[in-house]
């Protein structure tokens, strides 16, 4: 992999201690069991020049006809819409509650015909759904490609379920503004470089896609080889994985993250726990905003006014005595990168000013 001893190590989330005596020689040249199964994934998502190197390196020939491992992605669809209080409260009498979460909901499942769905109801008024459906792209592309195309029917269907819900027409139901995507990287054939590479690929779509057209179209597949052979940067994009541990980006078109140590990687649970909260909290404060802008007075009840807002924005911005560094991280990325710290600050006042 051309790494020194010690950025091998950190890779290996082994010492450097052991990786020297396994230069060394000797008896100690032979690994643990366990070291053996790290050593292991560790040459399994290598590149294919970077196994070449090493079959050649123990005078072997190459694995020829070898199949990489395929890219399996699980993709999470967001769509958050202002409801209001009262109808909120209305769906929310038949659904399920969830006591864990501090910003109150409940929850109950929708039928979708391309994947599973759960509706989230939030007592200040805001709805969510979250779809998940598996993917296996033949690559980024097409996986970019996909997601554009499917935003056009995801806000229509959510528009309609949500009226079927409310037993109104479908003209009459609130509508969706926009899909936020979460990915977790399930599988890959990137190590290294190129998985921290592919990850953020996969938070910024829009760079493999034309979207000039009245149908977003694929790039040519050079453009997808020539950024994952050297690399990609985003000024908007911000890391929040751990070396050796996990890659993680957030950005203002979406979340993506692949574990590699399921005992210290975050769990997928908090991420979506994390994007629930913030979408809820960024519809409700669109609606805020909407209204200002309409030169009318915000409308909301006293629960979920000013100080509502407030004691969000901390349970938001402020680290739990509990949480590893990791969760930290990942929170600060997404309401850093989507802007949620600003609109509520701005709710703020607006609701302040009204009561004033």
């Amino acid at each position: 992999m051309r790494k020194s001893q010690r950025d091998f190590a950190e890779h290996l989330g082994v010492s450097d201690r052991t990786v020297s005596k396994w230069f060394a020689g000797g008896a100690a040249l032979i690994p643990r069991q366990e070291s053996q199964a790290i050593l292991d994934t560790a040459l399994e998502r290598c590149s294919q020049d970077a196994r070449a190197r090493f079959a050649e390196a123990l005078g072997q020939r190459p694995a020829t006809g070898s199949v990489s491992a395929p890219i399996v992605v699980d993709s999470h669809k967001f769509i958050p819409v202002y409801i209001g209080e009262d109808l909120a409260r209305h769906l929310r009498g038949s659904t399920a509650g969830a006591p864990e979460a501090w910003l109150e909901r409940s929850s109950a499942q929708v039928n979708h015909p391309d994947g599973d769905c759960t509706l989230h109801l939030f007592a200040c008024g805001v709805a969510v759904f979250h779809l998940v459906q598996r993917r296996e792209p033949s690559s980024l592309t097409d996986l970019a490609l996909w997601r554009y195309r499917t935003y056009a029917a995801d806000l229509p269907w959510a528009r309609t379920a949500l009226a079927g819900a409310l037993d109104i027409p479908a003209a009459q139901a609130p509508n969706p503004e926009y899909v936020l995507s979460l990915y977790w990287l399930a599988s890959s054939p990137w190590a290294g470089d190129q998985l921290d590479t592919a990850t953020r690929l996969l938070s910024t779509p829009s760079v493999l896609v034309n979207r000039t057209s009245a149908t977003p179209q694929p790039l040519d597949a050079s453009v997808e080889d020539s950024l994952l052979a050297k690399g990609f940067e985003h000024p908007d994009l911000v890391s929040f994985g751990i070396r050796g541990v996990s890659t993680g980006y957030a950005g203002w078109s979406g979340v993506a993250y692949a574990a590699q140590d399921a005992e210290r990687s975050l769990t997928l649970d908090e991420l979506i726990a994390c994007e629930l909260d913030v979408q809820a909290l960024w519809a409700f404060c669109r609606q805020i905003q909407q209204l200002v802008e309409d030169g009318r007075d915000p409308t909301i009840s006293e629960g979920y006014g000013w100080r509502f807002l407030r004691a969000a924005y901390s349970r938001l911005t402020t680290a739990r005595a509990q949480e590893t560094a990791q969760h930290v991280l990942m929170r600060e990325a997404v309401v850093n990168t989507s802007g949620l710290a600003a609109r509520m600050r701005a709710a703020q006042d607006a609701l302040r000013d009204t009561v004033g």
